[in-house]
């Protein structure tokens, strides 16, 4: 039963990173729970499972041609060195201040993606002007990102659309950015966890497959429905397993 309801988490995990990029979150307290896992290897795996999961969110993003290079390219630059350095930084917590630190993250996540402006027609947003100014506000978008992602394990996205919304970009271009993102931070923060030997390959490849048809589901939503209210359910959502999770502090 246990194996049941992390599958059917792991795909609602997919369906909600692939539509409006959050929910990787999810998959932490799934892994604690039903898998036996410990905080530290529950955020490296779901971690991993994340550079699956945004190879395939970018190929179907492109593929309809909704990922700005422009925008995606600086918060990438600015992800990949964190997330490393933010994975670095997990294995050096404590797990139950990790547990809390975590779900303090993703609360202050989810009231960010509440405070975002709700999604407005993607033909009558502006067009994206690649400044100076906006290429290095996404690259520290990338950098709060790739080591949010690295240290919780929940992945750039949880960090990233939250930010970038709230910066008035547009939300398609945000969420097809945070699919490649995935790549890059979880990639990057992969590679310090395999190093620390935190990563279970067995649970992350049995999950897998859930998670990437959940991805599917999630982008033909994405390109068909209003994503405002999918935005604040996903907040939501975070913020109750983020309040959940930070109660270990206390």
């Amino acid at each position: 039963m246990d194996s049941i309801l992390l599958a059917v988490i792991a795909l609602l995990a997919g369906t909600f990173i692939g539509t409006v990029g959050v929910g990787g979150i999810l998959l932490i307290p799934a892994f604690i729970f039903f898998a036996g896992l410990n905080t530290h290897e529950a955020s490296a795996t779901a971690l991993f499972t994340f550079l699956f999961t945004g190879i395939l969110g970018a190929y179907l993003f492109q593929r309809k041609g909704s990922i700005h290079w422009g925008a995606t390219i600086p918060v990438c630059l600015g992800a990949i060195i964190f997330s490393y350095i933010g994975a670095q930084s997990n294995i050096r917590i404590d797990e139950i201040l990790l547990r809390g630190i975590i779900g303090v993250l993703v609360v202050v996540a989810g009231l960010f993606a509440l405070r975002a402006p709700p999604k407005r027609d993607v033909a009558s947003a502006p067009v994206l002007q690649l400044n100076l100014k906006n290429f290095v506000l996404l690259f520290f978008v990338g950098v709060i990102a790739g080591f949010g992602s690295g240290l919780s394990g929940a992945g750039g996205p949880l960090f990233s659309v939250p930010l970038m919304l709230a910066l008035k970009f547009n939300p398609l271009l945000t969420i097809g950015a945070s699919q490649v993102l995935q790549i890059i931070s979880a990639g990057s923060g992969s590679v310090a966890n395999a190093v620390n030997d935190v990563i279970r390959f067995d649970w992350a490849f049995y999950i897998l497959v859930f998670e990437l048809i959940g991805i599917y589901i999630g982008v033909q939503i994405a390109h068909r429905v209003s994503l405002d209210k999918l935005r604040k359910s996903a907040a939501f959502l975070c913020i109750a397993v983020g309040l959940y999770m930070s109660s270990f502090l206390f």
